[in-house]
């Protein structure tokens, strides 16, 4: 510690009932080149703790509370528990000694006081005062550069949050408005989409499938039919059933769907790939593109299929009218374990409540002309 910080003026509160031997240890402590507080008993003296006191000099026979008593509330006050204390003493014995630690005195000096000796150990004490504290304010500094750097750390984490908040949105606007691009050359509604991504939602959970998974399918589902953006609309919109040769090239969406979303580092395009892909497989190994069957077909592929025959059903189109939900379940039970999974059928008819609050919300489509 340096000479400067040593040799500072401090404060030192003296707690005596006596008036004579009070004013002059007021003077002794003056005389080292201190400030003194003098008080007359222990409930002036715990007081004046609240003016901020580096060392504490307190007789121990004082009426009221002693010097022990007073001791032992000084430690358990805030303004107290790190300030020295020098019991100020006649007592020799022992057990006073002990009774003196066992309270929180630092040291002892001897009545009357010598000058020399209350020197010496109240300048050991307040060099410790003076380590304690820069510690504590040490400490308080290094804090502060803590809280601040959390702070700033905070502040970064919750901008790259948000950053990647908005770039993970965009990504889904971006993935919506191609699916869009696609129902709109098919004459379809764009309700179409909400309505089939938010079935899919429906059966992802009720099959019990992890949050993230469920909300990746209901937007990846989205993507289903982005192939058809390579289909003529001569063939996408024709008023009557497809000839052969016009079939063939409506059957070829899934896997141009797959090939426009293929090789994309976003989890959301990886997902629609494999939806656009395998949507038209069937169970029984019926469909294309690959003609895959049971549960070789990815489940993605299993529960889009299931919700988009639904809406295609109870939706209009060019070639046919809309079905009722009635007939719509009908179609359903009857292609359970032929053209659809039958677990995937079963969840969405236990869950048609919310189907249908899905359908009611999604309802009154704008037709593309």
């Amino acid at each position: 510690m340096s000479e400067s910080a040593t040799n500072q003026r401090k404060r030192v509160l003296v707690v005596d009932d006596d008036d004579t031997t009070r004013t002059i240890t007021q003077v002794l402590i003056r005389a080292l080149g201190h400030d003194t507080e003098p008080a007359r008993d222990g409930i002036e003296g715990l007081a004046k703790l609240r003016l901020g006191v580096d060392l504490v000099l307190l007789d121990v026979v004082m009426p009221g509370l002693d010097g022990f008593e007073v001791c032992r509330r000084i430690r358990r006050d805030s303004y107290g528990s790190d300030v020295p204390v020098i019991m100020v003493t006649s007592m020799a014995s022992r057990e006073d000694r002990l009774r003196a630690v066992e309270a929180g005195a630092n040291d002892f000096i001897a009545k009357p006081v010598d000058e020399t000796e209350l020197r010496i150990r109240s300048a050991s004490l307040l060099k410790m005062k003076d380590a304690q504290d820069a510690l504590k304010n040490y400490k308080a500094h290094l804090e502060e550069i803590i809280a601040q750097r959390t702070a700033n750390l905070r502040l970064a984490l919750e901008e790259m949050a948000e950053a990647q908040r908005l770039a993970y949105l965009a990504q889904l606007d971006t993935v919506e408005r191609l699916a869009i691009v696609a129902e709109y050359k098919d004459k379809v509604t764009a309700r179409h989409i909400q309505r089939m991504s938010q079935y899919c939602a429906v059966i992802a959970r009720g099959m019990k499938l992890p949050p993230g998974e469920v909300e990746l399918i209901l937007h990846a589902s989205r993507m289903h039919d982005v192939g058809k953006i390579a289909v003529p609309d001569a063939i996408l919109r024709k008023p009557s059933s497809l000839d052969g040769p016009e079939w063939s090239v409506m059957r070829g969406h899934p896997t141009i769907g797959s090939l426009i979303l293929d090789n994309s580092t976003s989890q959301v395009l990886q997902a629609g790939r494999v939806i656009a892909l395998y949507h038209h497989e069937r169970w029984d190994g019926e469909g294309y593109p690959t003609g895959l069957a049971g549960e070789n077909i990815p489940l993605w592929g299993r529960i889009c299929s299931v919700a988009d025959v639904f809406d295609a059903v109870t939706s209009e189109r060019p070639y046919k009218r809309a079905f009722s939900n009635d007939e719509a379940i009908r179609i359903l039970r009857e292609g359970r374990g032929t053209q659809f999974d039958p677990q995937v059928v079963d969840v969405f008819l236990e869950h048609f409540e919310e189907i249908l609050a899905v359908q009611a919300k999604y309802r009154d489509p704008i037709i593309i002309e």
